[in-house]
């Protein structure tokens, strides 16, 4: 059976940030994920997560300035320094939390910037990352997010995404896989999860259109859920949806598997 984890980025909006592990705690949820947590001291965090006996699932590296747009760093030249100090800080953080993934968005491909600088930056960057997360024992996971969602975001595909991975050749380098954004990116979703199953680390979901909670669109996961007990993952499921009303009241899906 599927373990599910509540992403409070987007889940339990109804309340304040801090208050959201009792009420994923309380809604039957053992694991949680949020984009960043950097905005709270880590003591703090580690707190409510052993308060309400939490797993925490996932965390992203820092990625630029996200109120200006930005969504992620790693294929910015001329941000290296920056990405390598947020890397620290993840680290630093995914420790005090009992964190075994941290995710990196690679961000939107700089206008105007050399092809191959912005590759080779990329590469760099996360080769760097996949070293210094492997020495704490914590997975580096990339993930490729539709450019309908995100215009321009650099890495759109899996197998573009693990193709990169492949010439980078680290092996602390990992696919997480949001089927929302793989079904508006290229489809597949059963085949695709069967064929990089062994490279996959996290999965992630939300139905689509709508990005909200599975039951709502044109995802089957009541098929995918089977699948992926059948293929064998055994791995979290980030619920990174946007509840279409409130939060509980939208979590009869869970119920049901």
């Amino acid at each position: 059976m599927p373990k599910f984890a509540a992403n409070l980025t987007m889940m339990f909006n109804e309340i304040d940030f801090l208050e959201r592990f009792a009420a994923a705690a309380k809604a039957g949820f053992r694991g949680v994920e949020y984009m960043f947590p950097y905005p709270w001291p880590k003591e703090l965090l580690a707190e409510r997560l052993a308060e309400f006996e939490l797993t925490q699932v996932l965390i992203n590296l820092p990625a630029g300035d996200w109120g200006k747009g930005e969504r992620g760093i790693a294929c910015l030249p001329g941000r290296e320094d920056e990405f390598q100090d947020g890397v620290a800080q993840a680290v630093a953080y995914a420790l005090a939390l009992g964190c075994e993934q941290v995710n990196c968005l690679v961000g939107i491909t700089p206008a105007g910037a050399p092809a191959d600088a912005v590759r080779r930056t990329l590469s760099n960057n996360l080769r760097f990352a996949a070293r210094e997360l492997e020495r704490a024992e914590i997975k580096l996971l990339v993930e490729p997010i539709n450019a309908y969602d995100i215009p321009g975001f650099h890495l759109t595909r899996s197998a573009e995404t693990l193709a990169l991975l492949g010439e980078i050749g680290e092996r602390n380098l990992w696919l997480q896989y949001d089927i929302y954004h793989m079904q508006r990116s290229e489809g597949e979703l059963a085949a695709t999860m069967a064929k990089y199953l062994k490279r996959i680390a996290h999965v992630q979901l939300a139905d689509n259109p709508g990005r909200h909670e599975p039951g709502t669109g044109e995802i089957n996961y009541e098929f995918l859920f089977r699948w992926l007990d059948e293929l064998g993952y055994d791995g979290w499921i980030g619920c990174e949806y946007k509840p279409k009303n409130n939060t509980l009241d939208g979590l009869g899906w869970l119920a049901r598997v």
